[in-house]
C-alpha cells in the first residue's frame, strides 16, 4: 500500500514508453504526448493492468480498476490527481466505494427491486453508450451530407426579424381611444406609468425590479403567418399590428379590437433578419445529423431486440394501473385570488 502511487507512476511510464515504440513501429498508435493532450490514461500492459493496489475482504482493486476509473472522469477532473496526495485520495475513495457496497451486500440491499432496476439502467445506458461509439462523431460525417442537409432545409437557417410587443388593454374603446392619445406621445417611462394606470394585463403589485418601459411586455413574435414566429401570449390581430409600427419604440396607430377587448400596441425592441450561411450552420448539421444516426441507430436496436426478445404486454391490466391526480395551487387568497375577509 506504502508504494502504491510509485507502481502507479511507473506504469503509466511504461505504457506511455510502450506508445512511443509503437508510433514508430508502424505510424498508427498515438504518442505518449499526443495522448497527454488528449487528457485520456496511457493504456496499461496485461500485466500491469492486473497488479493488486488493494484488498477489501474478499475484493481487490487492481491498477487496471484503477486507471479505468481515471479513465471515465472528464480530462479537466483527471487534473486534479497528478499528485501523489489526490491519486492516494482517489484510491482511498474507492475502497470506501467497495466498503459500502459490501456493507450493502450484507444488507441484501442488493436483492431489493429498486436496486435491481437501476442495475439494469445501467446495463441499458452502457449498451446505448456502446452504440454510440461505434457511430461516426460530427468531424468525420462526409461534407457531401452536411452540404446535403443545408440545401435541403435551407429555411431553417433563415431566421425572420423579430419584433418584440408590449400592450395596454382596456374594457372599452372610449378608454382606448383615451389612452391611445397618451401612448402616442408618450416617452418609454411615460409609457410604463400609463400601462400601470390604465391596463387591465397590469400585476396586483408593481415589481421593483422590472423595468417600468417595460410594463406590459408581451414577449417576441416573428411575422405574421410564419410558425416559427408564434407567440402564444401574443394573438394575430396584435402580431400583424406590431409588423406596421415604423421603429423601435413606436406605438401603433390604431386601437386593435381582439377577443372582446381593445389593446394599445408599442414596439419595444427588434432583431433584424439573418440568413446563416453553410459555414456558420456547419457545426449546428453536424450534431443535428450524429443525433439523428443516434436515434436511428437506437431504434434499430430496439426493433431487433424485439424480435430476439419475445415482448408480451397485457393491455388489460395496464388500463387498471390509475395514477392519482394532483390538484393546481390555488391562487394566494383563495379562489379567484380574492382576499379573505
Amino acid at each position: 500500500m506504502c508504494h502504491w502511487a510509485g507502481v502507479f507512476a511507473l506504469a503509466l511510464a511504461a505504457s506511455s514508453t510502450g506508445c512511443k515504440e509503437e508510433a514508430l513501429s508502424d505510424g498508427t498508435a498515438p504518442t505518449a504526448s499526443a495522448t497527454a493532450q488528449q487528457g485520456a490514461v496511457p493504456p496499461l500492459s496485461p500485466e500491469l493492468q492486473k497488479k493488486v493496489l488493494a484488498k477489501v475482504g474478499d475484493r481487490v482493486i487492481t491498477l487496471g480498476d484503477y486507471a479505468a476509473t481515471l479513465d471515465r472522469m472528464d480530462r479537466f477532473e483527471r487534473l486534479r490527481y497528478q499528485s501523489d496526495e489526490r491519486r492516494k485520495a482517489l484510491l482511498d475513495e474507492m475502497i470506501k466505494v467497495e466498503l459500502l457496497a459490501k456493507e450493502a451486500e450484507r444488507r441484501g440491499l442488493d436483492k431489493e427491486p429498486e436496486t435491481k432496476q437501476r442495475v439494469r439502467q445501467i446495463l441499458r445506458d452502457q449498451v446505448l453508450r456502446d452504440l454510440q461509439a461505434k457511430l461516426a462523431p460530427p468531424g468525420k460525417i462526409p461534407d457531401a451530407a452536411v452540404r446535403k442537409y443545408y440545401d435541403d432545409k435551407r429555411d431553417d437557417f433563415r431566421e425572420p426579424e423579430r419584433r418584440r410587443v408590449a400592450h395596454i388593454v382596456v374594457g372599452s374603446k372610449a378608454k382606448a381611444e383615451e389612452v391611445l392619445k397618451k401612448a402616442l406621445k408618450a416617452t418609454p417611462m411615460q409609457w410604463g406609468k400609463l400601462a400601470q394606470a390604465e391596463s387591465l394585463d397590469k400585476p396586483p403589485k408593481p415589481s421593483p425590479t422590472a423595468p417600468l418601459e417595460l410594463a406590459g411586455d408581451l414577449g417576441i413574435v416573428g411575422p405574421p403567418g410564419k410558425a416559427r414566429g408564434a407567440n402564444p401570449k401574443v394573438s394575430d390581430a396584435l402580431r400583424a399590428a406590431v409588423f406596421k409600427i415604423d421603429k423601435v419604440g413606436g406605438v401603433h396607430d390604431e386601437i386593435v379590437e381582439d377577443a372582446g377587448k381593445f389593446h394599445i400596441v408599442r414596439m419595444t425592441g427588434k432583431t433584424a433578419a439573418r440568413d446563416r450561411t453553410f459555414k456558420e450552420a456547419e457545426r449546428n448539421i453536424r450534431v443535428a445529423l450524429v443525433q439523428e444516426s443516434i436515434r436511428k441507430a437506437e431504434a434499430e436496436l430496439e426493433e431487433t431486440l424485439r424480435k430476439k426478445f419475445k415482448v408480451e404486454v397485457d393491455e388489460a391490466a395496464l388500463e387498471k394501473v390509475k395514477v392519482p391526480e394532483i390538484e393546481a395551487p390555488k391562487p394566494p387568497g383563495g379562489m379567484g385570488g380574492d382576499k379573505k375577509p
